[in-house]
């Protein structure tokens, strides 16, 4: 039986065949875009026009709900026209206990097998657990959000550490479990500081916050880390500099992305 690859050996060789970290945010608005009926189209020519710069791709579930019935068969219906090469990261943030999620993991997983998916840690290590035994796919939970408020519990100090290394705790012992599922975590750059990064070990990155909500990636110079980190970028392509084409955005961010960040 040929083994699985793991979901960040697959990610890895994906940032290392385009040579950059770009994950290409896919958040469609109707109100933007001539309305529902028109997102279908307009989601295979951003997918169909970037996915040669993407190391991975990123749709949100709050678009796709805000459409109701019809947003969810959209978003089964792109799923399944997905590159197979490119990593797929569903934006859905779920938190619940342990039961309820065993149904969220068998839905993301199974029924729309997308490659990882985010989660809301602060329910405890028992709600993640439903996610942790699915050989190639991953988890990311969220550690330091790039809103303001998450300096309200996140970036709290509790006795000589910070939450989010308590929530980092969470991708250690999964990872001294041997479990399959690689578990990484969502560190936004507008609040990725020195003090935050000095603090984060070598796990997967899902960095949101590039672009749109001003992040710059100057804390991300001469980094010594290794893991497979992606940069988000949504609203910068899908939207924004419309006289640009989709592929040329693509390229310009990710070129951005590389100069700022290599690959090594």
């Amino acid at each position: 039986m040929t083994e699985t690859m793991r979901y960040a050996e697959k990610l890895s060789n994906r940032i290392t065949q385009t040579g950059s970290r770009l994950c290409v945010g896919l958040d469609p608005r109707p109100q933007d875009s001539g309305g529902v009926d028109a997102i279908p189209e307009l989601l295979k020519r951003v997918i169909g026009e970037t996915w040669e710069q993407a190391a991975a791709f990123k749709p949100n579930m709050a678009y796709f709900e805000a459409m109701g019935l019809r947003g969810l068969e959209i978003l089964e219906e792109m799923l399944g026209e997905m590159p197979a090469e490119v990593p797929v990261i569903l934006d859905a943030k779920r938190s619940d206990i342990g039961e309820t999620q065993k149904y969220y993991a068998q839905s993301y997983f199974k029924n729309w097998n997308v490659d990882a998916v985010t989660l809301n840690p602060f329910l405890g290590y028992d709600t993640i657990e439903p996610f942790l035994d699915w050989e190639g796919k991953a988890i990311y939970i969220l550690a330091v959000t790039s809103n303001p408020g998450s300096a309200d519990f996140m970036r709290q100090m509790v006795g000589d550490r910070y939450m989010f290394e308590l929530v980092q705790e969470i991708c250690t012992r999964a990872k001294n479990e041997g479990r399959a599922t690689d578990v990484g975590m969502v560190v936004g750059l507008t609040n990725a500081s020195a003090d935050v990064l000095g603090r984060i070990q070598d796990y997967p990155l899902l960095i949101p916050g590039l672009g749109a909500q001003g992040g710059d990636l100057d804390n991300f110079a001469n980094s010594t880390r290794t893991a497979p980190d992606t940069i988000n970028v949504s609203r910068g392509i899908m939207y924004k500099e419309p006289e640009k084409g989709y592929a040329q955005k693509a390229d310009e961010w990710a070129q951005m992305i590389a100069r700022a960040y290599p690959v090594a």
